[in-house]
């Protein structure tokens, strides 16, 4: 008698990732569900309770691995300090490279003896030319390549998405036919250490306090007005800045020293050339000049632009202006092609 694979997803109490075990649950695996517990919080605590309900009706094993220390160090942190030296974080990304894909794959394929290592993302692994490379997956709208630019062979390698064909909506009818406990729940939150009605701008506040500085206009060097400290905006900002004028404020640039917000027009928003550091590379790549789609943040379409790689940053020009060009976010570098996703690195403007 052939001996079960053993798959262990990483069981966070949402719906995506219970249909997850669920379907390997369906294909044959022996399934355990692991769940890591990020902050000591009641939302936190709730989270880990949530899982074991799904584990529970799954009749599936459940382990629960705190990694407060590791994740406050590691996500938490980066996005306090990102924010008070004038960037804008992407905390996903550093949780899956160290805590999904980190402490969990490395608890799930060394203690728990698992074969592969399964989450909810919506993407697709295939093997191509002896390489795992990412792809995009079935439903456009959720696709989550990303999030996903830090991962390498390594966790390739031993990981699958079993969402990658499904549709969000297929997704929540397969809960409902079968009846999880996850059937009706929402979207998860966006960051998961700030607990509603906390928002990021609220938490940010209670971390640093305010501080008063000025809103300079970029063109002219006229002062605007004031705020209560630079870490509250982002690059592309237009909501919130709270200054009437003759057009369309948005923030330009942060200077978190001088505790200066500069504001300007659309068209002072717009640039074309941008450099990334702290590269990665989903598989080895010997090209170090070519052409690519790039996304400078998860909700823009990709933009075709020349990539030039030298050591660990590269030169990204855009065929045509983006807009938001934004220190601390991703950017990511797809295949003109087909999609997928080739590597990236963090925007240093």
């Amino acid at each position: 008698m052939n001996k079960k694979k053993t798959a262990v997803v990483a069981l966070s109490g949402g719906v995506d990732s219970s249909v997850t075990a669920l379907l390997l649950q369906e294909k044959g695996y022996h399934v355990i569900g692991l769940t890591g517990k990020m902050v000591n919080t009641p939302s936190a605590d709730k989270v880990c309770q949530n899982a074991k309900t799904v584990a529970d009706s799954l009749n599936i094993r459940h382990e629960v691995l705190d990694v407060t220390n590791k994740f406050h160090q590691k996500v938490i942190n980066y996005f306090e300090t990102s924010y008070i030296n004038g960037k804008t974080p992407n905390p996903c990304i550093v949780c899956n490279q160290f805590i999904k894909w980190g402490e969990l794959f490395d608890f799930a394929t060394q203690t728990l003896g698992a074969e592969v290592f399964a989450t909810g993302h919506y993407a697709n692994i295939k093997s191509d030319n002896g390489y795992y490379k990412l792809f995009p997956a079935k439903d456009e709208h959720k696709d989550q390549l990303y999030f996903l630019y830090r991962l390498g062979q390594k966790e390739l390698s031993k990981t699958i998405f079993p969402l990658y064909e499904y549709t969000k909506g297929q997704v929540r009818k397969l809960a409902y036919d079968f009846n999880l406990p996850t059937k009706s729940s929402k979207e998860s939150q966006d960051i998961c250490f700030i607990p509603k009605p906390l928002t990021a701008k609220k938490y940010l506040v209670e971390r640093f306090g305010e501080m008063q500085g000025d809103f300079i206009e970029i063109s002219t060097g006229k002062k605007l007005g004031t705020h209560s400290g630079h870490y509250q905006y982002t690059i592309g900002q237009r909501k919130g800045i709270g200054i009437a004028a003759a057009y369309p404020l948005y923030v330009i640039d942060i200077d978190p020293k001088r505790n200066i917000v500069y504001l300007g027009t659309k068209e002072d928003d717009m640039r074309k050339t941008l450099a990334i550091n702290n590269l990665n590379f989903s598989y080895p790549i010997e090209q170090t000049e070519f052409d690519a789609n790039v996304k400078i943040r998860y909700n823009m379409p990709a933009q075709k632009a020349h990539i030039k790689i030298v050591d660990d940053s590269a030169q990204i020009d855009f065929y045509e202006p983006v807009n938001s060009v934004t220190a601390g976010q991703a950017g990511v570098i797809y295949d003109l092609m087909d999609g997928h996703l080739i590597g990236g690195g963090v925007v240093i403007r």
